[in-house]
């Protein structure tokens, strides 16, 4: 089992660039798994990597065997929520109080924190440039946020005929819709229900999820030894 930080974020390297961020994560794991001599493999995530695993099989189908995915986002609120969090937030913070200011931002600070390099890195960034590409990286993610699994439109779903196990989400933000039209649409994918009540915010659905996670493995286990792993 390979676990990883994806750029920008834990201790991995600082890395703006490119015309999307889920697309140049894609590519770093697929160079990863490479480097590692990993592939083809078996790729799992929830909510933003969830996204990543899916990006990834769309991108490089013969790079996957199968995808364990759980809490799919998708939806308005979801849409309006995460494109300010991953991006409108850190373009005001810059435009407001420069690349200091970003710096401070909660997800920059958990980076700092564990990787105290990222400091210099990102103050290195002329703020017309950092808030050039966010842009660029939120325009790519609102592009994908009426579809009903953000970033994967419904043919791109059809084409992926990889395995899938799918346990949906149970929030605003990864409401169950989102899994239910992941699983109607990919051609091989499995539905379970892992969380049976749904929750008003992220918060309350974490503390759920926490006290499922040795179901979620049990799950996803059972799925594993059906493809005869």
């Amino acid at each position: 089992m390979i676990i990883y930080d994806r750029r920008n974020c834990g201790a991995s390297g600082i890395a703006i660039e490119g015309q999307s961020e889920n697309e140049e994560w894609a590519e770093d794991l697929h160079e990863l798994l490479a480097r590692l001599d990993a592939l083809p493999a078996y790729i799992g995530g929830s909510s933003s990597g969830c996204r990543l695993a899916m990006i990834l099989a769309l991108r490089r189908p013969e790079d996957v065997r199968g995808l364990l995915l759980w809490r799919v986002t998708g939806g308005a609120f979801a849409a309006e929520r995460l494109t300010n969090q991953y991006y409108t937030s850190h373009i005001e913070a810059a435009e407001t109080g420069g690349m200091a200011a970003v710096c401070q931002l909660e997800h920059w600070s958990e980076v700092i924190r564990t990787n105290p390099e990222a400091r210099a890195i990102l103050t290195a960034i002329e703020k017309a440039d950092f808030v050039a590409r966010m842009t660029r990286w939120r325009r790519s993610f609102q592009a994908g946020t009426d579809h009903p699994v953000i970033g994967l439109s419904p043919a791109e779903l059809r084409s992926m005929t990889m395995p899938a196990c799918i346990c949906p989400g149970s929030d605003p933000v990864h409401p169950r819709e989102a899994g239910q039209a992941a699983h109607r649409l990919m051609p091989n994918a499995e539905y379970h229900q892992v969380v049976s009540d749904d929750h008003p915010d992220i918060e309350t659905a974490f503390a759920d999820w926490d006290r499922k996670e040795g179901l979620l493995a049990a799950t996803f286990t059972d799925f594993l030894r059906s493809q005869g792993r």
